[in-house]
Formats: structure tokens, sequence, C-alpha cells
């Protein structure tokens, strides 16, 4: 474990064996974090926040209560994660700022093994991202995201299909298809089952 002497780990944070923290990095009391990550500068996480193994969290992410990282995955630099359904700062009459801390409507989000979250998306509260799930850099999640799916734009949208290597995935040439089809990765040799946004992985031939 490397951590920056800079960063702040507040107590009551576990940290998993090989991970590296950068600087400036905030990781407030009952987060754990996997081994074999990297948490990049200026990033901050919440309390009672799960990362698993061998996850990259690039610089300047805000990763708030109430949300889980699987293992695999990468967040890239500007994320923004969100988890208030009624948002204010204060009562209705402005008398009492309101707490910070989580109640009934804090919003749970899960991002599955895997996926990858372009840089300076933000991503709403409640919602699950899929294994293997992309999102485009930019891109503004407000609903699931189903596993192999690429979905971009504000708010996102599908937008095509990649294998868990990374690469795009053109069923019979086709950004997005309402079929039935099987189709294989170019780059790895993994083959999908295809029918609309639901997508999974059959087998994977060696290359």
């Amino acid at each position: 474990m490397a951590v920056h002497p800079t960063a702040i780990i507040d107590p009551g944070v576990t940290i998993g064996r090989q991970t590296a923290i950068w600087d400036h990095v905030h990781i407030r009391h009952s987060t754990h974090i996997g081994e074999e990550c990297i948490i990049g500068e200026k990033t901050y996480i919440a309390y009672d926040v799960v990362v698993g193994d061998r996850v990259k969290i690039n610089a300047f992410v805000y990763i708030c209560t109430g949300v889980t990282i699987e293992r695999g995955v990468m967040i890239a630099a500007g994320t923004v994660f969100t988890n208030d359904r009624f948002p204010r700062a204060t009562t209705a009459d402005f008398r009492q700022l309101l707490p910070s801390e989580p109640d009934e409507d804090t919003l749970r989000t899960r991002v599955r093994e895997g996926a990858t979250i372009g840089a300076q998306a933000t991503i709403a509260g409640g919602i699950t991202i899929g294994r293997f799930a992309m999102i485009g850099m930019g891109s503004v999640v407000t609903h699931d995201v189903p596993d192999f799916v690429l979905v971009i734009g504000n708010p996102a949208r599908p937008a095509g299909y990649v294998c868990s290597c990374g690469r795009p995935l053109y069923p019979n040439g086709e950004r997005l298809t309402q079929g039935d089809v099987q189709t294989d990765c170019a780059a790895c040799g993994a083959r999908f089952s295809i029918r609309g946004l639901r997508v999974a992985e059959l087998a994977r031939q060696l290359r």
C-alpha cells in the first residue's frame, strides 16, 4: 500500500494491499478500498463506499455515500456520482441547514465488474451500471445500463455494444440490433449472444 503524504484517510477506512492513493485524495470513514487499486489525485470518496479489487479511479472523481464499485472498474477523470433524491440545502423556511448524513431518501448505486465510466460523466443515484458496460465521456446517466452496452449523451442512451476487452461489437455490421444474433469480437475472439439490449458472453477463444 502506498499513500501520498498529502492524502487524508479518515479513521475506520480499510485499504487493500498494493493499492496506491495519490496526492490530496480524501477518503471518509468506514469506506473499504480493495487490493491493487489506484486512487487518482484530488479524488473524494465519501463514507461507507465500497470499492472492489483492481479498480482504477482517476483524478478529480467525486464518489458519494451509497456507491458500490465492483472489481475491475475504471472511472475516468472528473466523474461525479450523486445520491440525493430531493436535494435541498435548508428547510423550506430557511431556518435550518439540512444534515448531510444519509437517510431514507439516499439513493444507492452499483457499478458492476469490468465497467468503464468515461471522463466527466455524471451518474444519477439509484441506478446500476452493468458488467463491462461503457459510459461515454461527458454522459449524464439517469437509468440502468445493461451489461456490455455503450451509452452516450445527455441523457445517456444506448449507442452500441462493447466486448469485455473494451473493443466495440458490430453484430451484422450494425451498432444496435433488435433481433437474436451471435457475434465475435474481432480483437479477442469472445463470442456473444445479443438480443436488443440483452447481451451475454458465450465463450472466449484465445488469439
